[in-house]
């Protein structure tokens, strides 16, 4: 009789219940932006400021702005919501970094890239959606005041809703570049200042040169591109509205895949 001597095979190692997936990533994203006060602060002073300054528009016009487009005219407000969304957006990413949560977020997805494109799109969809709905309520609320003037209009009327998400589009674009500029600098302050420097002054800056090749290039500087849209009506000096939004998304994305190299390459 003989012995077998053979060594068992060794047991397959258990498959650990808590691996990542990207369907984790993204709930762990969505809590982690909406259980920061600033979240809620910085939504909320967004959403204000598109509501009282439509309110503000509708209840005191008086016909001296009949050459304004109406979308336009209402939603005056965004001008100064889209700071709130960029605000926000560098926060999302430079934020971690001022706090030492990136340390946390990364070890738990040693791949890295995945944390930021979660954080790209939780943003995204939250930026975009509460963008159109503030702009449908701020519309309709400001046609209480507008009805039985030259700026009465309904949602139902050619190109009152496309303008309406066109605005959304361009703030929620506006913010994911902000939201790279936040991961590229990994500063809170230097993130806010790229954004206001190369975002908003810069072309302003440059457009004082007499050039008509710097006056064509301007027009597809982010800020200039999405004052294409929202409008029912082409804005004068701009680009049509396709234009526009694939010029924004163009700038979103080179500035999104540069942070995502450089996250993958940097030290933490």
């Amino acid at each position: 009789m003989t012995t077998d001597t053979r060594t068992p095979p060794a047991p397959a190692p258990a498959r650990s219940p808590y691996r990542v997936t990207t369907a984790r990533v993204l709930r762990s994203e969505w809590h982690k932006l909406w259980t920061l006060r600033t979240t809620w602060i910085t939504l909320i002073a967004a959403v204000a400021l598109v509501l009282s300054v439509g309110i503000t528009m509708g209840s005191t016009y008086d016909g001296d702005d009949s050459d304004v487009d109406t979308v336009v005219f209402v939603l005056f407000g965004t001008q100064l919501s889209q700071i709130c969304f960029a605000v926000l957006g560098i926060l999302v990413t430079a934020g971690e970094y001022a706090t030492g949560m990136i340390r946390a977020s990364l070890t738990a997805v040693p791949r890295r890239r995945p944390v930021l494109w979660c954080k790209t799109a939780v943003f995204a969809t939250v930026a975009f959606t509460l963008s159109l709905v503030t702009n449908i309520v701020t519309f309709l609320v400001a046609q209480i005041w507008l009805s039985g003037t030259d700026k009465e209009l309904s949602l139902t009327d050619s190109g009152v809703l496309g303008a309406l998400t066109g605005s959304a589009a361009a703030i929620t674009l506006l913010s994911l570049i902000a939201l790279g500029m936040g991961a590229l600098l990994r500063s809170v302050p230097g993130g806010i200042g790229a954004f206001v420097g190369a975002v908003l002054v810069l072309p302003e800056v440059i457009g004082t040169l007499p050039l008509d090749a710097v006056d064509t290039a301007v027009k597809y500087f982010p800020a200039q591109a999405s004052a294409s849209l929202g409008s029912l009506t082409r804005v004068e000096d701009t680009v049509s509205a396709g234009t526009g939004l694939l010029t924004l998304a163009l700038w979103a994305a080179a500035i999104l895949v540069a942070a995502s190299a450089l996250l993958k390459r940097r030290d933490v």
